[in-house]
């Protein structure tokens, strides 16, 4: 540090002596204040570093992250992230709360409660703030979850945002011929389950589907007329869209909303419109597939070409979608349903679909679906059945 001094010519002045002598002085205590001010530690303790202590003695430093099954992920600075069987731990420490799940317990609000862990002696100690320890065998434990985590899938509202999956898909065929035409497919499925992790019990679940099939198809008049006869134009177009919102009142068993919009240029249907509430049940979840069967009272529109066709319908909807996980990460979709109407016998429609998702890229799949819709009273003139084939490329949200 520079000190400076103030001289002056000739004699001192007796004001400006005395500042010649103290403003060194009040320079040296500002620095002073000023370093210790800079220097001045942070008061708020840091939280001591969990602590995994392996069976032959070795230790590690770092943060635990999740427990699956008999084995912990675990990260440190110096060996990042690693998971560890706990047949190979001797002790661990966490200062953090988790929720310990146990695989004879079933998950609810009541059975779980945060609190900090141990493990030592092939046993995991849960110690909760509010209640006695909670001892639970190695054997017994499904999944460490750390309490934030825990919170917000199943104690907390989670924001709008939260949790959506899906994929996007699209495909497109163009002839530039004597005839000449495209065909444009497109569509978007959208799903969020809420807990969004599958080891928590469903609390409700929001669905969106939108798609479009629209073609157009040109021939001309051969041999040509005079005068020139205009050219046959074909149009498809083929449009459905469904919204659904389940809430779950037990592990296997849910209320729902639902709403459908169909056109099928195809069939004479300029509009169908459905909306109906019920009951649906997933009697078969797991890692590998879903299962689930539902039923609804509803009421139906069906606004034909035709207006003579128009009906106004009170029925149902019995349906049931199911999901495998197959080798290779191939997904195979099925769904299927028919809709009776109570107050018309002869209004009923169903329909059915394929769907198999091949993985190509990271999140990029080759989609291959086949669907049929059946509509029973179609306008006059029109087929009762309108299949497709659709092959799509596909990317997914997640």
């Amino acid at each position: 540090m520079s000190l400076f001094r103030l001289r002056f010519r000739g004699p001192t002045p007796g004001p400006a002596r005395a500042l010649e002598t103290i403003l060194p002085a009040l320079l040296i205590a500002a620095s002073s204040t000023a370093g210790a001010q800079n220097k001045t530690p942070d008061k708020t303790p840091k939280p001591p570093p969990d602590v995994i202590v392996f069976s032959n003695g070795d230790q590690l430093t770092g943060v635990l992250e999740r427990g699956v099954g008999n084995s912990v992920v675990f990260k440190s600075d110096m060996a990042g992230e690693i998971t560890v069987s706990l047949d190979k731990v001797k002790e661990l420490h966490s200062n953090a709360s988790f929720a310990v799940l146990r695989k004879d317990v079933p998950v609810s609000r009541k059975t779980v409660t945060p609190g900090t862990v141990l493990f030592a002696d092939g046993k995991l100690t849960v110690a909760i703030p509010t209640a006695p320890p909670e001892v639970v065998p190695a054997n017994q434990i499904a999944f460490i979850i750390d309490q934030p985590t825990y919170d917000l899938e199943l104690e907390k509202k989670p924001s709008p945002l939260y949790g959506w999956n899906g994929n996007i898909h699209g495909g497109a065929t163009i002839v530039r011929s004597t005839d000449y035409g495209e065909t444009f497919t497109t569509g978007i499925a959208l799903v969020r389950a809420i807990p969004a992790v599958p080891y928590l019990p469903a609390r409700n679940r929001t669905t969106f589907d939108l798609q479009e099939t629209y073609g157009k198809l040109t021939s001309p008049v051969i041999p040509q007329t005079a005068p020139p006869s205009p050219a046959a134009v074909t149009v498809t177009s083929i449009f459905h869209a469904d919204a659904e919102r389940d809430e779950y009142f037990s592990p296997k068993f849910f209320a729902l909303a639902q709403t459908t919009f169909d056109h099928n240029y195809s069939q004479g249907l300029n509009l169908q419109q459905v909306y109906g509430g019920g009951i649906g049940s997933t009697p078969l979840k797991n890692g590998k597939q879903q299962l689930d069967l539902k039923a609804t009272m509803q009421y139906e529109k069906q606004i034909f070409q035709t207006a003579s066709s128009n009906l106004n319908l009170i029925g149902s909807t019995l349906s049931e979608t199911y999901r495998r996980n197959l080798p290779r990460k191939l997904v195979l979709t099925e769904s299927a349903s028919v809709l009776p109407a109570w107050n018309d016998a002869s209004a009923y429609s169903a329909n059915g679909s394929v769907a198999l998702a091949m993985p190509v890229y990271k999140r990029l799949s080759l989609t291959v679906t086949t669907s049929d819709s059946f509509l029973n009273n179609p306008s006059v003139g029109y087929n009762k059945n309108s299949f497709q084939f659709i092959t799509a490329a596909s990317y997914s949200l997640k």
